[in-house]
């Protein structure tokens, strides 16, 4: 019976077999590394992507090229508050007056879902500047406190003189209040909430279209949602 092995080595073609052999594994092995290489190249071009999601159409638009304007006014402890103690915080700010009968207990419903987010965070404030502040004196926004849980030592109820806060409002933020005699409470004012950065800056983000939203609807759960986490995006 022929026997190959001993043909192919008294031909010599044995040795040829088994180089050829070894260059068919090499290859094998080299189609392999470039397969693994393959891979990894592409779930890199995936993690960038997810990361240009994430933090580039993700990133917040500063809205307006100027800060806050200064301001002082009483908060519910009869302290003098001014935009110098939100210094290096990320705050949010709201117009409202105790009295009010249908926006203002939806905003600062929603209002108390950013105080338990973040109360232990001392880096988090919130700014609720009264609009009706010949009611709302110190004394009656402690006691408003009081009643509407709110506890965050960074949560500052605001009065003053009404001009520096209506010019604080329709001006320096550009969210409307005025007096209105037959509205119910006898003002009238958006329900919406600003953030503020640790610069003092207004910040928002994008809508689907890449628009700035600009603020945050205080009356949407789910818009209070996206701020809770773009706050945290701040810090």
């Amino acid at each position: 019976m022929l026997n190959i092995e001993e043909l192919l080595k008294n031909t010599g073609l044995k040795g040829r077999f088994n180089s050829v052999f070894m260059m068919q594994k090499m290859k094998k092995k080299n189609y392999s590394y470039i397969g693994i290489s393959f891979i990894i190249l592409v779930f890199g071009i995936w993690v960038v992507v997810q990361m240009q999601d994430r933090y580039g159409r993700g990133k917040l638009e500063t809205i307006g090229t100027k800060s806050v304007p200064s301001f002082s006014f009483t908060n519910q402890n009869g302290e003098n508050i001014t935009n110098s103690d939100f210094d290096g915080k990320v705050y949010v700010v709201e117009f409202f007056f105790t009295s009010c009968p249908d926006i203002c207990p939806v905003m600062n419903e929603n209002m108390l879902k950013i105080q338990k987010e973040y109360f232990g965070n001392p880096d988090v404030g919130i700014a609720s500047f009264t609009i009706d502040p010949t009611h709302d004196t110190p004394e009656v926004l402690k006691a408003y406190a009081e009643t509407h849980g709110i506890s965050k030592k960074q949560w500052h109820l605001l009065t003053g003189e009404k001009e520096a806060i209506f010019k604080l409002a329709n001006e320096g933020f550009n969210l409307y209040v005025g007096e209105s005699p037959q509205e119910i409470g006898g003002f009238e004012h958006s329900g919406f909430f600003a953030l503020v950065d640790k610069d003092g800056k207004i910040r928002s983000r994008k809508d689907e279209n890449g628009n700035p939203i600009i603020y945050y609807d205080g009356l949407d759960a789910k818009q209070v949602q996206m701020l809770k986490e773009d706050i945290k995006k701040l810090l």
